[in-house]
């Protein structure tokens, strides 16, 4: 490689890494929300399958980006899976609030023998069958957005993967890094919505508002065009995305810090 383009590569993989950050970390707590109801042991496991195929499906976008590009509805089919597992489980939530907010919620895994109450191995492969395609949504959300960052780099000559091999480079240690991120924050988030109940509510409203950003993401496909293209990543959407959700994330933290202040008394 040229001298002369390890600056720019180096600032691209920066800006490629803090924005999938960004993206693992919504990614995160939807995982986090799905796996939330098993025991601990087996959430540990769908948390693993969860994180790997997170990985695949990004290494795989990575070699098909070019053709998954046209796949509008997978990330249509996406989107409205997590709006109605966000309207759903607020239904619920708020359907059964007093119980939501009692503290130790782990402590329902568990027998009065202190043995460990594991979830079916229908019900738990059905969970990471979930987890596997918001996966899939994902994956391609991730890779058109560092992509659409990456082809900014001059090419080094050789092509690879359908693409320059320094700009696929850079893709694909993006996607790594995120899906690294991603590892530590789901398990922070799961361990959060334990400690605070009261959170869970906010975390299923950053679900669906997440879903909402999938959809703005497919209005915005050239085959459909109801919006500019360049506007999911433009920086007007990412701050209202970003704003509203910091906002469910302060109104949930302080929401439960009272119920659990409440509980105490």
């Amino acid at each position: 490689m040229d001298p002369s383009l390890i600056l720019p590569y180096l600032w691209v993989l920066v800006v490629l890494v803090f924005l999938e950050g960004l993206l693992a970390a919504d990614n995160a707590v939807v995982m986090a929300v799905m796996v939330k109801h098993l025991p601990p042991e087996q959430r540990k496991k769908a948390l693993f399958y969860g994180l790997l195929g997170a990985f695949v499906f990004r290494f795989i976008a990575l070699f098909l980006i070019s053709i998954i590009a046209n796949f509008w509805y997978i990330q249509a089919a996406g989107a409205l899976y997590l709006l109605y597992m966000s309207i759903k489980n607020l239904y619920n939530f708020f359907q059964h609030k007093d119980e939501n907010e009692e503290i130790g919620n782990d402590s329902h895994h568990y027998d009065e023998d202190g043995e460990e109450i594991k979830t079916s191995s229908k019900a738990f492969w059905g969970t990471v069958a979930k987890v596997e395609f918001a996966d899939i949504a994902f994956a391609i959300d991730s890779m058109l957005a560092a992509m659409a960052i990456a082809i900014t780099l001059p090419k080094v000559g050789i092509h690879f993967g359908g693409m320059d091999l320094g700009q696929f480079t850079v893709m694909f240690l993006g996607g790594l890094i995120g899906v690294v991120i991603m590892r530590f924050a789901a398990t922070y988030f799961v361990e959060l919505l334990n400690k605070y109940p009261g959170l869970e509510g906010a975390a299923f409203a950053i679900v669906g508002w997440v879903g909402i950003k999938l959809i703005v993401l497919v209005l915005a496909h050239e085959d459909i065009g109801l919006i500019p293209h360049e506007f999911p990543h433009g920086a007007i959407w990412q701050t209202i995305f970003w704003a509203v959700m910091i906002l469910l994330v302060i109104v949930g933290w302080l929401t439960s810090m009272r119920n659990n202040k409440k509980h105490k008394n």
